[in-house]
């Protein structure tokens, strides 16, 4: 059976399990290709508390652009330290950026829609295809309620980009819930969510956002269009 075939089944026995149980089970039906992607979010660091807390081995990696906020190293560094676990970094490639720099300016994603997305699929399509390489399932920290886009993805599915099981164990959760689990488990967090940045990308394409706005508001506020970067929708190629 492919992996694709296997979604309905794992989806009937993990539907009601708690998040940590689903993780571990999902885990131990893919030894060794399970593998998280963290960029240092509220929703990441709950699935991060889980897995380094209840130790399930599951890949926890994360895309470092070149170009996050200095409270997101802080963060990804406090987060080493309080759990004694390694977060494994993907980079993207020099000579990548050095041709899109060349080509586009330092600050070329400012010019276009185009240019934004050239930049992005450098620095973090093109660095998840690698950190995909031999994974069967990909776990996110996608919820529903960040974005329309985001509204219809289900608790497991298909990335047809990637050829892997996409699990989001947390899909379903409210941002009061998250909140919660945060407090009550004493998970650091990124600071600058207490400044109004709700979705926390690079620097220069993120801000904070004004009350009643929604909560990807602040990514690529210049754009009018679908606030993603790529990793969660098919208009990249791989």
């Amino acid at each position: 059976m492919n992996l694709k075939d296997q979604i309905p089944s794992l989806l009937n026995a993990i539907a009601d399990m708690p998040l940590s149980e689903a993780l571990a089970f999902i885990a131990q039906a893919f030894p060794g290709k399970v593998a998280f992607s963290t960029a240092l979010g509220q929703e990441d660091q709950v699935i991060t508390h889980a897995i380094f807390s209840d130790k399930i081995p599951i890949k926890i990696f994360s895309l470092d652009t070149g170009r996050l906020f200095p409270e997101t190293y802080e963060l990804w560094a406090e987060t080493e330290q309080k759990y004694q676990s390694k977060i494994v970094p993907y980079y993207p490639k020099a000579e990548a950026v050095e041709e899109l720099v060349s080509q586009n300016g330092i600050n070329g994603f400012y010019d276009s829609v185009e240019n934004r997305k050239a930049c992005c699929h450098v620095r973090k399509v093109q660095p998840l295809g690698r950190a995909l390489e031999n994974v069967d399932v990909w776990v996110t920290g996608l919820r529903s309620g960040q974005s329309a886009n985001r509204s219809s993805f289900n608790l497991l599915e298909w990335d047809e980009a990637f050829q892997v099981i996409k699990f989001n164990p947390i899909i379903n959760w409210s941002f009061d819930e998250m909140l919660v689990y945060l407090k009550e488990n004493d998970v650091p967090y990124n600071k600058l969510h207490d400044q109004g940045f709700i979705s926390i990308g690079c620097a220069p394409c993120t801000r904070a956002i004004a009350p009643g706005e929604e909560p990807r508001a602040g990514r690529w506020w210049w754009e009018q269009t679908q606030k993603e970067c790529g990793l969660h929708a098919n208009y990249f190629n791989k």
